[in-house]
């Protein structure tokens, strides 16, 4: 029998099966029960049918993790709609070229967020804006709880193939402006499967946000937990005393974060008297860069957590490599803190090989490097009106497996380690930073005659963009701007996250015959005391 695949099962499960348990604890101390997140979604799709957004549409959802997020998405999605998440850290310009760019014909915005929003909306395409506090927003905001309170959940539900296109997540810009990637029923309904499956979800978990939920639909736990019965927490923001308050309160079983969550919750533990676990014991899941070991162990030894490390992509679900391989590590051992710090082994359905640049298999001798290729049910339909870049992202060294611009190692058991990156690309708390973006814009000042920037070793971030700077005077003792003004400079610019803080002047820039700058060299001559030229935090 084949049955389609489609992401409004997980929430039509929870309300058929969990409908009187709670579902969610909001921000705003309110609690709702999976039949009372359904109806409030289902309320919302009746208010965007009534505006006339139909099927293939794509809607914007501007917010941090709140309930608003979780109702937003399914009322969206249920109306075939395309559900499209917004970073809530970027740019009024950024988002212009995002809501252009998607074609987005409405938009869900926090009230925090709004006028990021209102300052553009002559720009873009989008028609109907909807903010969760209409109160404290400049501009023709319309209110959601108003909004839903004065319609019933009549909403016609359109016919859908697990093949429609269902979301779309923007890169973080790394290699040029962000790129749409088109998730379709099938991957989304499949990627959340494999998440459940290797994150051992069950109906009696209790799941705190850390991770943004606009990142990668939130690992696929929008999904997840929902379509499991288990409880959403949610959160505006990630604070370390908040963080262990709600394990506490809420008797958290699992949440997942960026590794400076970790380390950061490390810091805390040491200054402060605080119990790390409620009734139920924990778990938790880091991606991006790996903590370092002393903060793995801190986690299981001290705090009594179970530690997995997850690696993947916006473009890959993201779960394309996982460390909770229980059998392959010995929890007895010294060495599990390294080997639960490695990318770890494909999860169930999805093939990954390291290959060289002729697009063969590298040795399991953890010292061979090559590209992380992946192929897999969970792995994007394409980029959003980019065919050519989706091409080359399929078949550049070999047809048919996505190429991650990942290098790494394999040991002998399979384990991933990622040693390096052939793409440009700092991750700095678990977002990614292009170069090239931070490059362009230091061009702009009067006083940058060349620049290159890389990642540099952070203790805090696992890495923070530094800029290597040829003064416009040639002068690298004397130039004509300061570290401070060229920081200031950056922040007037681009998102927070993004902002140069380390710069050091210099009288060139190593590169080729051809002109092109050796940024290999600048790493090299940076992470001298570094294990790896990765982040490790």
């Amino acid at each position: 029998m084949e049955v389609p695949l489609l992401v409004t099962d997980f929430l039509d499960r929870a309300r058929k099966y969990y409908g009187d348990e709670e579902a969610i604890v909001a921000t705003t101390g309110e609690r709702f029960t999976y039949e009372e997140f359904g109806d409030r979604a289902d309320r919302l799709s009746t208010v965007l049918q009534d505006r006339g957004i139909e099927k293939g549409d794509r809607v914007a959802v501007l917010d941090p993790n709140t309930h608003y997020q979780l109702e937003s998405a399914y009322g969206i999605m249920q109306l075939g709609a395309v559900h499209t998440p917004l970073n809530y850290r970027l740019t009024p310009e950024d988002y212009e070229y995002l809501l252009s760019d998607s074609g987005t014909k409405a938009i869900i915005a926090d009230y925090e967020y709004a006028d990021k929003i209102e300052a553009i909306r002559d720009e873009v395409p989008t028609e109907i804006f909807i903010t969760n506090d209409a109160d404290e927003v400049e501009g023709d905001w319309e209110d959601f709880d108003d909004l839903i309170a004065d319609v019933e959940p009549d909403y016609e539900r359109p016919e859908m193939s697990e093949d429609d296109v269902i979301t779309i997540n923007y890169t973080s810009g790394t290699t040029g402006d962000p790129k749409g990637v088109m998730r379709t029923h099938r991957t989304e309904s499949l990627h959340a499967q494999l998440v459940t499956i290797h994150h051992e979800i069950t109906d009696d978990d209790v799941y705190l946000w850390t991770l943004p939920m606009f990142h990668v639909n939130g690992w696929g736990h929008i999904y997840a937990i929902t379509g499991m019965g288990a409880k959403h927490v949610c959160t505006r923001g990630v604070d370390a005393e908040e963080i262990f308050q709600q394990i506490n309160d809420e008797d958290v079983s699992f949440l997942c974060c960026a590794p400076t969550v970790l380390s950061m919750l490390d810091e805390y533990y040491e200054e402060n008297d605080v119990s790390t676990e409620g009734d139920n014991p924990m778990r938790v899941t880091a991606a991006g860069a790996a903590p370092p070991e002393s903060v793995i162990r801190t986690v299981e030894e001290t705090f009594g957590w179970h530690f997995r490390q997850l690696y993947g992509a916006t473009e890959t679900g993201p779960l394309i490599g996982t460390s909770a391989t229980r059998r392959l590590i010995d929890e007895d051992s010294e060495e599990r803190f390294a080997l639960k710090k490695r990318q770890g082994i494909a999860p169930l359905a999805t093939e990954i090989e390291v290959v060289d640049d002729d697009g063969n298999e590298v040795p399991w001798d953890d010292e061979s490097i090559g590209e992380i290729l992946v192929r897999g049910n969970q792995v994007m339909e394409g980029y959003w009106e980019k065919p050519e870049e989706t091409d080359e992202a399929f078949n550049d060294k070999r047809e048919g497996w996505f190429h991650t611009g990942d290098l790494a190692v394999v040991n002998e058991k399979g384990m991933l380690s990622i040693q390096d990156r052939e793409k440009d690309i700092i991750i700095s708390g678990g977002e990614n930073i292009s170069s090239i973006e931070l490059e362009d814009t230091l061009f702009d000042h009067e006083a940058v005659a060349d620049v290159a920037v890389i990642p540099s070793p952070s203790e805090k971030w696992g890495e923070t963009p530094k800029a290597f700077v040829v003064p416009s005077n040639d002068d690298p003792q004397n130039p004509p701007v300061s570290e401070d003004e060229l920081t200031e400079f950056t922040r007037e610019r681009l998102a927070g996250y993004k902002v140069v803080h380390r710069v050091e002047f210099v009288n060139s820039l190593p590169k080729t015959a051809t002109g092109k700058i050796q940024k290999y060299e600048l790493q090299e001559q940076e992470w001298d005391e570094e294990e790896s030229m990765v982040g490790q935090g």
